[in-house]
């Protein structure tokens, strides 16, 4: 695919970053597009692999064809590049920013650390389709009469009621906040997503027909029960946002919090929304000139960290309990999966100290405010090693070392009556298989992290596209979507 001998002429180019002295002080995206002929050359480096592992199962959750459209948009045929996009992803300027793309991992050109630049290729091809007026409403032909209901509007929710929609149905989505994106939303900070994207995403769902009721919390506003009864079908697609526990003594000091509700803030901030509506941490968590520790090594502790530096921090530090990994991974060992290596995201480039194989023992502060946390070396088990404790000054702390699954709210407790089944980890997520997405309720439907747990965004819109397939087969005998 491409020019056949372009990964031997071309190097591998992707997007730059503003400077981080520069991009520290907004909370817009800060990456710095190309022209379309550095595309066009960078998707030329596509090779004709025999096997191209990073259209799935091992590179892309949707099965993205990328090298089908690394071969178009090197040809200039951009409009046949964003139909074939579209045909397996609903939202590529989502995962076109925020995936932390396992096809290049997958990519054969990888072998030699030089993958073809698919992420900023797939961003490319995705903004020049909203440019050039190609992203516009897809209504259906004929309604089908059918009604379906989804609860949460995240990128699993949202890419079912696409789905749903454009096949016929009359599909309604229930957001507990106040406007539709779930964790894409409020989760992830505007300088890895502005939230234009999305509204832009809804108001051409809008015009396929779907309806949005925001600030709704089905099981708090309106039953489950209710919901099932008034509707043909409903799928659960709730996030995964409660706090995995910690275990970590002085949690109660006054600066100790957790991750979600730091970032919903500031998200809420940016969005010109009150604070206050974030229920469960309506005081201000501010980090302007402060020491912060962030606990946790993963992406949320990623965004905290950018977060805490654009609201003007003195000092972050991140604590991650795992070994530093080696730089470079072992190729014929790992190749084409995900590697374990060293790896740097933007936010912790703008000035991040990381702190590896390091256990947090303790919140200690005085007066009821934290000034500390105290930490120790650990060994390959995770244990504590003697005598190498010590503290860091902090001043605010966030623990982000994931999440055990959907709040347990009004919808939960609803739901037991009902006896939906939880799965046997002792989490709050829903039983489901991922072939039909049913649950043990009669029209009760789930897919995206309330059934697989935390994930990517990427196999939250591949879950939701292909619940909404499970869903059209149940309602009318046969589907025409795609899995």
């Amino acid at each position: 695919m491409g020019k056949v001998t372009g990964f031997l002429e071309i190097d591998r180019q992707v997007h730059k970053y503003q400077p981080a002295s520069d991009r520290i002080r907004h909370f817009r995206e800060f990456t710095l597009p190309m022209s379309d002929k550095e595309v066009e050359k960078q998707a030329a480096r596509c090779m004709d692999c025999g096997v191209p592992y990073c259209h799935g199962p091992t590179g892309c959750p949707v099965h993205n064809q990328i090298p089908d459209w690394n071969d178009l948009v090197y040809n200039g045929d951009w409009d046949n590049a964003i139909r074939n996009l579209h045909s397996t992803n609903n939202f590529p300027e989502w995962t076109g920013r925020i995936c932390p793309a396992p096809c290049e991992e997958a990519c054969t050109l990888n072998l030699e650390d030089i993958p073809v630049a698919i992420k900023t290729i797939e961003q490319a091809i995705a903004d020049k389709a909203y440019d050039s007026g190609y992203i516009v409403p897809q209504p259906a032909a004929a309604k089908t009469g059918k009604k379906v209901a989804i609860i949460g509007s995240g990128p699993a929710g949202m890419a079912a009621a696409q789905q749903l929609g454009r096949t016929g149905h009359e599909v309604h989505v229930y957001e507990r906040e106040s406007r539709p994106g779930g964790l894409m939303r409020f989760g992830i900070p505007d300088f890895k997503i502005e939230k234009h994207y999305i509204d832009r995403r809804v108001e051409q769902m809008q015009g396929e027909g779907v309806t949005f009721f925001c600030n709704v919390n089905v099981g708090v506003d309106k039953p489950l029960d209710e919901l099932i009864a008034e509707y043909d079908a409903v799928l659960y697609c709730g996030g995964s946002e409660k706090p995995r526990p910690a275990g970590i003594p002085g949690t109660e000091f006054a600066g100790v919090h957790d991750a979600m509700p730091y970032l919903v803030q500031q998200n809420k901030r940016v969005g010109g929304e009150p604070i206050a509506s974030v229920a469960w941490a309506a005081d201000p968590i501010l980090a302007n000139g402060k020491h912060v520790v962030v606990v946790g090594g993963g992406d949320t502790a990623s965004d905290c960290v950018g977060t805490a530096f654009r609201q003007g921090a003195v000092r972050v530090t991140q604590l991650d309990i795992r070994p530093q990994p080696p730089v470079k991974e072992d190729k014929l060992t790992v190749w084409p999966y995900w590697a374990t290596k060293m790896r740097t995201s933007s936010s912790q480039a703008e000035g991040a100290e990381r702190e590896f194989q390091v256990a947090t023992l303790e919140f200690i502060g005085e007066d009821g405010a934290l000034t500390g946390v105290k930490c120790c070396e650990v060994d390959e088990k995770r244990k504590p090693i003697a005598g190498t404790e010590f503290v860091i000054r902090a001043d605010l702390a966030f623990i982000a070392i994931g999440f055990a699954g959907p709040m347990e709210n009004g919808l939960a407790s609803t739901a037991e009556g009902l006896k939906l089944n939880r799965d046997a980890r002792g989490s709050t997520n829903v039983v489901a298989n991922d072939k039909d997405y049913r649950t043990s309720v009669d029209k009760l439907f789930a897919a995206g992290d309330v059934r697989r747990g935390q994930s990517l965004v990427v196999w939250a819109i591949r879950e939701g596209r292909q619940a909404a397939r499970a869903i059209d087969e149940h309602l009318m005998g046969s589907s025409v979507l795609p899995r």
